[in-house]
């Protein structure tokens, strides 16, 4: 998939990898890009970098209505989208002591905003023939985050949900993807100390993940992992459960102390 002359979405577009997803579709050439956020400033701004090519919308992807109507107002006054890429997220610190209405947040941010996103776009790109659903998850939706319960939770949500889209429509032309990086330096680690424990293995870009998903579009993988050291750290927990639970929590005692 290439983004020539495509009509593309993109969730949490006012900064980090959202915003560097939306100027490097611009530059591929992408015909129409619509940059959605929470922040309807920010998504403003975002669009005012790329010029007549990309309109905002100020959306929360947490509340279905906002955003299926967001995807109707594109689909009617832009076009068909033939890229909807579901990023917004976001993070919570605490174990299970957190509250449930911080739960149901990321919950709903981290999992259902994908749910709301292909309901609405699933029977539309199938009907048309095909279409590409993006859903940024985060190396912990395959591994885990020290730290936060709910991140970890829902983002192993986002990559289970992405893998039934695949297996359930992947042959009749809905085409997926999920994004998975490590720390990448958003808004979403800043006050840490180098990404924190996400950033073991060094913080990146968000231009440096924008490359990453342009080579995955390119050949419809359906794992983006801008981090290549997830990969390896994936195999070794199919390989080994047990080891990795233990590896786990000496990563743990090294960043938390064991809190």
């Amino acid at each position: 998939m290439q983004p020539t002359g495509k009509v593309i979405g993109v969730t949490g577009a006012a900064s980090g990898i959202g915003r560097a997803l939306v100027e490097r579709f611009a530059r591929e050439g992408a015909r129409a890009l619509v940059a959605i956020d929470r922040d309807g400033d920010g998504a403003r701004a975002t669009a005012a970098r790329i010029g007549e090519r990309c309109t905002a919308m100020a959306v929360d992807v947490a509340v279905e209505r906002q955003l299926v109507d967001a995807i109707d107002q594109i689909e009617r006054e832009v076009g068909a989208i033939d890229l909807f890429c579901s990023n917004a997220g976001i993070v919570v610190e605490g174990g299970v002591e957190t509250p449930e209405a911080e739960w149901q947040r990321t919950w709903a941010v981290n999992l259902m905003s994908h749910v709301y996103a292909a309901r609405a776009l699933v029977p539309r790109m199938l009907a048309r023939g095909g279409g590409y659903l993006l859903q940024t998850a985060s190396a912990a939706g395959l591994l885990s985050q020290i730290g936060s319960a709910t991140y970890s939770v829902t983002k192993h949500g986002a990559v289970a949900f992405a893998e039934w889209l695949s297996i359930t429509y992947g042959d009749a032309g809905l085409k997926v993807s999920v994004l998975c990086p490590q720390a990448v330096r958003t808004p979403m680690i800043r006050g840490t100390q180098e990404g924190g424990v996400a950033g073991v293995d060094g913080v990146i870009e968000p231009e440096q993940v924008a490359d990453a998903v342009i080579e995955g579009l390119a050949d419809e993988r359906f794992l983006i992992l801008p981090h290549p050291q997830v990969l390896e750290y994936f195999r070794r927990k199919g390989a080994d459960y047990d080891r990795w639970l233990r590896g786990m929590r000496r990563l743990q005692e090294r960043y938390t102390g064991g809190r």
